[in-house]
């Protein structure tokens, strides 16, 4: 069954414009056919019951919360559309549950205040049909973009930052005491990479450098490599 997250007040599903699009005209679905609706980690099992306009029926409620036992945030330099669309939707796949874009220095993009809202609109857009094609039942908040000093005061109980420069401590290394943390934040740099300034500020600021081994990767390799280490980690819990 397809997914939708949508708003359900007094028994009755509030689908938005787009998820009717989707339900009349991508997957042209008819009357008796079922949907699933996600509402605060509540699913809704739903028939379509009209079509002009789409109506559902309620059929069966059910409590869900399919995520990796881990609170972990991605902070992700700025990057090009294209990566970072793909970041976003893997990511949401993958289990994060808050993306934070950050403004650093070797960040190609540089957005100003309308064009950041744009953005989020997309982001936040992009990760809600991400959600709902991997059977989530939460959305991932995606932050607006922040500065460096900004993110150094965030809280958590683990802080990470992709390192170059490290060459010994990997994920292992931090992640063996996995049960000792409920909140962690990964800090992966721009397509130029974190600068050693910044990743000295960091480090000043109880932020640990982790390796990825001998290769270098790309930012969105990156991004997915180190999701996928905490949702092997997360689901161990």
């Amino acid at each position: 069954m397809q997914r939708y997250f949508a708003k359900v007040v007094d028994n009755r599903v509030i689908l938005s414009d787009s998820d009717i699009h989707h339900i009349k005209n991508v997957m042209r679905m008819n009357i008796g056919d079922k949907i699933e609706v996600v509402n605060d980690n509540i699913l809704y099992i739903c028939s379509i019951t009209e079509l002009t306009p789409v109506r559902v029926n309620i059929e069966e409620i059910r409590k869900e919360d399919n995520k990796i036992n881990l609170d972990v945030v991605i902070a992700i330099g700025l990057v090009k559309e294209q990566k970072m669309d793909l970041i976003l939707q893997k990511l949401t796949e993958l289990g994060i549950q808050e993306i934070i874009p950050v403004n650093m220095e070797r960040s190609i993009v540089k957005l100003d205040s309308k064009r950041e809202e744009k953005k989020l609109i997309r982001w936040q857009s992009i990760c809600k049909e991400a959600s709902e094609q991997s059977k989530r039942s939460n959305v991932p908040i995606v932050r607006e973009v922040v500065s460096l000093k900004e993110l150094a005061k965030i809280d958590a109980d683990l802080k990470l930052v992709a390192s170059t420069k490290e060459k010994n401590k990997m994920f292992d290394y931090y992640l063996q005491n996995i049960n000792n943390y409920a909140k962690i934040i990964m800090v992966v740099g721009p397509e130029g990479g974190i600068s050693d300034r910044e990743e000295e500020f960091l480090c000043n600021n109880n932020y640990n450098r982790v390796s990825f081994g001998d290769l270098i990767f790309r930012v969105e390799t990156a991004a997915i490599y180190a999701a996928s280490i905490f949702n092997f980690y997360g689901s161990k819990r």
